[in-house]
């Protein structure tokens, strides 16, 4: 049975995730631009990003207002509760900026440090995305009612179709690329969508054997880790004992996830 606070943040979570992207979706302006950069001159943030996570704060600040938040346009509160959320309102800066369909909004909501519900809201895929600990993995689309969410079955890794992105900063990008020349002759294809948070997502859908990604931050994967995990799908930093984080984030089927990680070792995809 779902803990009563974790399905509510959950409920939370979802209309958050929706309400943000539908913004996104139906208020983008013709000539939409560059309002900042953040790591580098190709790292964008838009004027729809901040207004998403100013939607997603204040709704959380009407509904919670004891919770933390921390959110990738500048949205960090402490909070005096033992729960925090986890916010990317624009997953998918640069695909939104070009008109391409893969993005997303991702938000999350820890207790105590551990991530119990996520929602990731794909609005031009017209598909959500949703999981809360210990409760499976879930998503709504084209299809009639509810859908939960599995890993495929693990083909072999030279079979395996990986996804990956790419760093802002200019050395970190040319050893992602070092790594992507290495890994591809050794599985079925590597895909590079541009959205970590529906990366995690297409693993827990099956629509991928596994990703991997240097570099990300709390926001870009928290609610999509826990897709993937609760979708039966494992997940780990560097060490298969560590949770994702910004030095490296894994995410595959039981299957693959062992020699991907190997090789991801092998070659080096956590540091320069």
């Amino acid at each position: 049975m779902t803990d009563p606070l974790h399905a509510e943040l959950l409920d939370l979570a979802r209309e958050a995730a929706r309400r943000a992207g539908e913004l996104l979706r139906d208020g983008r302006p013709a000539d939409l631009a560059v309002a900042a950069t953040k790591s580098s001159s190709v790292d964008v943030v838009t004027e729809m990003d901040i207004a998403a996570e100013k939607l997603i704060t204040g709704l959380i600040a009407e509904r919670r207002p004891d919770d933390g938040v921390l959110g990738e346009e500048g949205a960090s509160t402490a909070g005096s509760s033992d729960v925090r959320w986890v916010i990317d309102p624009l997953d998918g800066t640069v695909n939104y900026l070009y008109g391409l369909p893969t993005w997303a909004v991702s938000v999350a909501a820890e207790q105590d440090g551990v991530t119990v519900a996520g929602a990731v809201f794909a609005p031009m895929r017209g598909e959500a995305y949703h999981a809360v600990l210990g409760g499976g993995a879930w998503a709504t689309g084209a299809w009639e009612g509810e859908r939960r969410l599995a890993c495929r079955p693990s083909p072999p890794l030279d079979q395996a179709l990986v996804s990956t992105g790419f760093n802002y900063v200019t050395d970190v990008r040319a050893h992602q690329a070092d790594v992507v020349r290495r890994l591809v002759p050794l599985v079925r294809d590597i895909r590079r969508g541009g959205s970590a948070a529906i990366d995690l997502c297409d693993v827990a859908a099956g629509r991928l054997d596994g990703y991997y990604e240097r570099g990300l931050h709390p926001w870009d994967l928290a609610a999509g880790a826990l897709i993937a995990r609760e979708a039966g799908a494992l997940t780990s930093a560097r060490h298969p004992d560590t949770p994702p984080s910004g030095d490296l984030t894994v995410a595959a089927s039981p299957g693959v996830f062992t020699p991907l990680l190997a090789l991801l070792d092998e070659f080096g995809a956590w540091h320069d």
